[in-house]
């Protein structure tokens, strides 16, 4: 049993060996909530919310009805509904899903991950593209890594833009939804033969 505070938000979780962090709560979790802005009228998405300290933290601030959280593992989302239970949220969004598989809407105005940065980056562009379409016009996401190149160029593909903010060792990024689709790449225009070449086929064509 975890017994911690969160911003000075007191809260208790059971854990076990198959999920995220299970010994406390992850340095990198806690340095993307030092910087997470939650807003009275924000609806939240734990987005791979292992045991549920992130969303739990989010439903102590803004209330259940506004929060969702999900998680691909069967032990991760057991263990965070009884953690909501634990910590007086009974009845907490909390569902099985492999990335937004189980999450259709499309009106979060807030969307916090701490991915599994220690593996490839498909999980990761899952997560962004996703997430880009999950959020309301000027929702947000926020995500924490140990590596920023990758995620600071993706995110700022996906999103127009990019912040990243560093925090106790781990890179913390913040994108905000300010169009309604991903900026497309655009085609190439046909290309077109220089003056010189152009002259050079019309004098071949003539003989």
């Amino acid at each position: 049993m975890i017994e911690t505070q969160i911003l000075g938000i007191p809260l208790c979780f059971e854990t076990g060996g198959g999920v995220f962090s299970p010994g406390g709560v992850d340095t990198g979790t806690l340095a993307m909530l030092e910087k997470a802005e939650l807003k009275p009228g924000d609806k939240v998405l734990d987005l791979g919310c292992g045991y549920g300290p992130v969303g739990l933290y989010a439903a102590k601030r803004l209330g259940g009805d506004s929060v969702v959280l999900c998680d691909i593992s069967q032990e991760a989302v057991s263990y965070a509904r009884e953690n909501a239970a634990r910590n007086g949220l009974p009845g907490l969004d909390i569902r099985l899903s492999d990335g937004y598989s189980a999450v259709p809407e499309r009106d979060f105005t807030l969307i916090l991950s701490n991915p599994p940065y220690h593996t490839d980056f498909s999980v990761a562009k899952r997560f962004i593209e996703g997430g880009f379409r999950r959020l309301a016009l000027g929702g947000r996401m926020m995500m924490v890594t140990k590596r920023r190149e990758w995620y600071q160029n993706k995110l700022a593909a996906v999103f127009g833009g990019v912040k990243a903010l560093e925090q106790d060792g781990y890179w913390v990024f913040l994108a905000e939804k300010r169009r309604e689709e991903p900026a497309k790449k655009q085609p190439k225009p046909p290309s077109t033969l220089s003056r010189k070449l152009r002259r050079r086929q019309e004098r071949k064509g003539r003989h």
